[in-house]
C-alpha cells in the first residue's frame, strides 16, 4: 500500500470515526439510561486519536521530516490533539459528555483536511528553506498543542455558559474546589432565582394627597436548576480552567521558542508580523482569564465568557491571519 491510498484511508476513516462519534456522545447525552454509550464513544475517539497518529507517522517516514509543513499536516495534527486533550479532560471530569462538545470541534477539523483541501495541497513537498530547523520540530508543534487545548478548554466554557444560561452566575471563591463551589453555586443560584421583584406603588397620605411611594412584591415563579445541572455546571468549570490552564504554559513555552527561532532565522526577535501579533493577542486573552480565576478568585460566567473568546482568537490566530493577509509565517499553503 503506497502512501497515498494509506493516507486517504487514514484520514477519511478518522473523519468517519468521529463523526459517528460525535453522534454516539449525542446519543448519549439525550438518552442517559443507555449506559453502554460514553464507553463506545471513548473507544471511537480513541481509535481515531491512533488513526490520526499513523497518518501523521507514515508521512514522517516517507518525507523525513515532522509532518508540520503544510496546511494538511498541521490541521491533522491539531484534530489529533484536541482527541487526546478530550482523553484527557473526559477522565478529569469522569462525564461522557465532555464529547458533546469536543468531537464536533475534531470532526469538523477532519473534514476540512480531509474533503475540503484539494489534493495539491494534502501531498508532502520538499521543505523551504526557512523551515529546515530543528526549532519546526520544537516551536510549531508546541504551538499546536496549545491551540489544541485551549480550544478544548474554551469549547467546554461554552457548554458551561449554555448549561447556565439565563441565570445570574456572579461568584468568587477557590478555582480547583468542587464541593464547596457546587454548594456556594447552588445557593446563588436559588437565591437569585427566589428574589422577588417589586414595583413602585403611589398611595395618598390622607392628608393633602400627597403621594408616597412604597414597594410592593410582585410574585413570581422560581426558575431553578435542577441538581444534575448544578453538577454538570461544577464540572465543566472546573475542566474548562484546568485544561486551559495547561494549555497556557504551553502557549507561552511556543512564542518563546519562536522568538528564538526567528532571531536565528531573521536576525530579530519579534516582528510584529501578523501571526506574532495574534500570538500575543492569544496570550493576553488567557493570561486575562487565568488572572481573573486565580488572582481575582472569579467563577461562573464572567470568565466563562472571556475563555469562550478565546476560541474565536485562536481560530484567528492559527488560520485567520493566513487567509486575511500574508506576513512572515506564510509558507506551506496557508500554514
Amino acid at each position: 500500500m503506497d502512501l497515498i491510498t494509506l493516507q486517504n484511508f487514514l484520514d477519511n476513516s478518522s473523519f468517519l470515526l468521529l463523526f459517528l462519534t460525535m453522534l454516539i456522545y449525542w446519543a448519549g447525552a439525550a438518552f442517559p439510561s443507555l449506559s453502554g454509550l460514553p464507553t463506545l464513544g471513548t473507544t471511537g475517539v480513541a481509535i481515531a486519536n491512533l488513526s490520526m497518529a499513523t497518518l501523521l507517522g507514515a508521512r514522517w517516514l516517507e518525507a523525513g521530516y515532522f509532518p508540520l509543513s503544510n496546511l494538511y499536516e498541521s490541521l491533522f495534527f491539531l484534530a489529533w490533539g484536541v482527541t487526546a486533550i478530550h482523553l484527557v479532560a473526559e477522565q478529569m471530569s469522569r462525564s461522557a459528555l465532555v464529547g458533546v462538545v469536543t468531537t464536533p470541534v475534531a470532526m469538523g477539523i477532519t473534514a476540512f483536511a480531509a474533503l475540503t483541501l484539494p489534493p495539491e495541497m494534502q501531498t508532502s513537498a520538499p521543505l523551504v528553506p526557512a523551515l529546515k530547523s530543528n526549532w519546526l520540530m520544537m516551536h510549531v508543534s508546541v504551538m499546536m498543542l496549545s491551540y489544541a487545548t485551549l480550544m478544548v478548554g474554551s469549547v467546554l466554557a461554552i457548554a458551561f455558559l449554555v448549561v447556565t444560561r439565563n441565570q445570574d452566575i456572579e461568584l468568587k471563591g477557590s478555582s480547583v474546589g468542587t464541593g464547596s463551589y457546587r454548594d456556594k453555586l447552588g445557593r446563588e443560584l436559588l437565591n437569585n432565582n427566589h428574589k422577588q421583584p417589586s414595583v413602585n406603588v403611589a398611595q395618598s397620605n390622607g392628608r393633602g394627597g400627597t403621594a408616597v411611594l412604597e414597594s410592593v412584591a410582585i410574585e413570581s415563579e422560581p426558575v431553578t436548576l435542577s441538581p444534575q445541572r448544578l453538577s454538570l455546571a461544577d464540572t465543566l468549570d472546573n475542566v474548562s480552567y484546568r485544561i486551559i490552564g495547561l494549555g497556557f504554559p504551553l502557549l507561552t513555552i511556543g512564542i518563546i521558542a519562536g522568538a528564538v527561532w526567528a532571531n536565528e532565522a531573521w536576525g530579530s526577535y519579534w516582528s510584529w508580523d501578523p501571526k506574532e501579533t495574534w500570538a500575543l493577542i492569544t496570550w493576553l486573552v488567557f493570561a486575562a482569564y487565568l488572572h481573573a480565576r486565580i488572582t481575582k478568585g472569579w467563577q461562573g460566567r464572567k470568565p466563562a465568557i472571556l475563555a469562550a473568546s478565546g476560541f474565536v482568537v485562536v481560530w484567528v490566530c492559527y488560520l485567520g491571519v493566513n487567509l486575511l493577509g500574508k506576513g512572515l509565517h506564510s509558507y506551506g499553503w496557508f500554514f
